[in-house]
């Protein structure tokens, strides 16, 4: 019997997303979802289901060896300049010249926004250079690891240079017409959660006042003698600020010419149509590499690192990656088995609704608070869109309408998200190591935080879907978040007299 672009489709993603809400175990629930997948197109033949589920696996890690390849050098590159201790350079730099608690807030905040290629990098990095920076301000962990949060996932998911762009312009089913990397690109201006909670955190540094339960945190620490917490530095060698800021600056500008240069602009093509026919991958590569040699260039003739402990990086930079690659194969492969190719299911979610323009408009809005959910549940924001993204190609077709755009940027949202408000989220986790703050402390105050940007993001995307207009989504989220601010600021005030 021929399962193919019926509702039996649906199947393989329904039970990744289920068994991974209550097992909270995302591998697991992949591969279930995979295999189950492939029995239905292999008419239940498992031996065939098991040729079709690594047939598929193969050939998607072929199409997307380039996203791996970039993965492991930004894990390397993230080692070297751990290892060369110029973030150690950095804090000790910010502790000379900082002389106010808005200026370490901010100093803080900078940083994480500057390191925006790895969230993990960022968040072991950024939390270990200011906590003594901050300690002297008399600013919480828990604010500190709410800085560092808010300046990790959601930067990256909005950073053309970065690990999650590469994840997120790999998500796209087989076939497509479109780029991956163009369509993120497009996302960027619509991804309400990032750019709100960044907005957000800049008001509260410069207001300089919380609200629930972080405010209560803060009054109770804000006297605390902390001379008696460990304070821990990041080792490595004599590395100087610039040690830090010239590979990450390196990186940047050589991928975007590694876009220019597989865009065509060698063979005489504009700027913007280098940009658009880019192969993004490849580019990354190219510049992750070339960038690599820099800092070897760098580091060896200055003797910051020994020629051992370069070495090292490599081993330590490709396990830092593992999980991220695990999950970004498992995500490709369930998105190989329901391709059209395979179980169609593309065909069977146009069918059902490619001409209901009520379920249409919708569709912002729910895929938000189905990737929120999703995320908060399995504690990872790139399982959580790779799955997604290519439902909601199958919804809009396989072109990048404003729709489709939309509706991608609210599954990265909430993706950002639900990975924000979960206890179990690895950024959330690390940001709570990295600023030594009680996790469970962590979660209870940045969750007010997150869920108040949470509600105004689903109201944007409502609207938006209604209207049609990723902009006008953007314009009333920021209203909805000047309000807030304001009714905030008056209710502070009030209180304080």
């Amino acid at each position: 019997m021929d399962l193919t672009a019926t509702v039996w489709t649906l199947l393989p993603p329904i039970i990744a997303i289920a068994l991974a809400l209550i097992t909270k175990e995302v591998y697991s629930s992949l591969l279930i979802g995979i295999l189950t997948g492939a029995l239905l197109f292999s008419g239940f033949h498992p031996l065939h289901a098991l040729e079709t589920t690594f047939t598929v696996m193969g050939d998607k890690l072929g199409g997307n060896i380039n996203i791996c390849i970039f993965l492991v050098l930004l894990g390397i590159l993230v080692s070297l300049v751990t290892k060369s201790g110029a973030s150690r350079a950095y804090g000790e730099w910010a502790v000379r010249k900082i002389k106010s608690r808005r200026g370490a807030s901010f100093a803080t905040s900078f940083l994480g926004m500057f390191i925006f290629v790895d969230d993990y990098f960022n968040c072991l990095t950024v939390g270990t250079v200011m906590r003594p920076v901050t300690d002297k301000y008399r600013i919480s962990r828990a604010k500190l690891a709410y800085i560092i949060d808010a300046t990790a996932a959601p930067v990256c998911i909005i950073a053309p240079i970065s690990s999650w762009a590469a994840a997120v312009g790999s998500s796209l089913p087989e076939g497509s017409s479109m780029d991956g990397f163009s369509l993120f690109l497009r996302t960027i201006p619509f991804n309400l959660y990032a750019l709100l909670t960044l907005a957000f955190l800049i008001f509260l540094m410069a207001a300089d006042f919380d609200f629930g339960p972080m405010k209560k945190y803060e009054s109770a620490h804000n006297g605390d003698d902390l001379s008696h917490m460990e304070q821990t530095h990041v080792v490595g060698g004599a590395g100087k600020v610039l040690d830090l800021i010239l590979p990450i600056a390196v990186l940047i500008v050589l991928c975007i010419g590694g876009m220019l240069y597989t865009g065509g602009i060698m063979d005489g093509v504009g700027i913007v149509d280098a940009f658009a026919n880019c192969d993004s991958s490849t580019s990354l590569v190219l510049g992750s590499f070339t960038t690599l040699i820099f800092t070897f260039l760098l580091y060896l003739p200055r003797k910051i690192l020994t020629f051992g402990q370069f070495c090292e990086s490599f081993t330590e930079g490709f396990k830092a990656m593992v999980p991220a690659i695990m999950i970004l194969t498992l995500a490709w492969t369930l998105s190989g088995v329901c391709s059209g190719d395979y179980l169609n299911i593309g065909g069977y979610v146009q069918s059902v609704v490619g001409g209901d323009s009520v379920v249409h408009m919708l569709m912002p809005a729910i895929f938000f608070l189905v990737a929120l959910g999703l995320a908060f549940a399995t504690g990872t924001s790139w399982g959580t869109f790779g799955i997604l993204i290519p439902i909601a190609v199958a919804v809009f077709g396989d072109s990048p309408s404003n729709m489709l755009v939309m509706t991608v940027a609210a599954c990265l949202a909430g993706a950002v998200c639900g990975d924000h408000v979960s206890p179990i989220s690895d950024t959330t986790i690390l940001a709570s190591a990295g600023a030594q703050c009680n996790h469970i402390d962590h979660v209870s105050t940045q969750m007010p935080y997150a869920l108040m940007i949470a509600v105004i993001c689903f109201i944007g995307y409502l609207v938006g879907g209604l209207t049609g207009s990723g902009y006008i989504a953007l314009a009333v989220g920021a209203a909805l978040l000047v309000v807030t601010a304001i009714l905030l600021t008056a209710k502070n005030k009030k209180a304080s007299s």
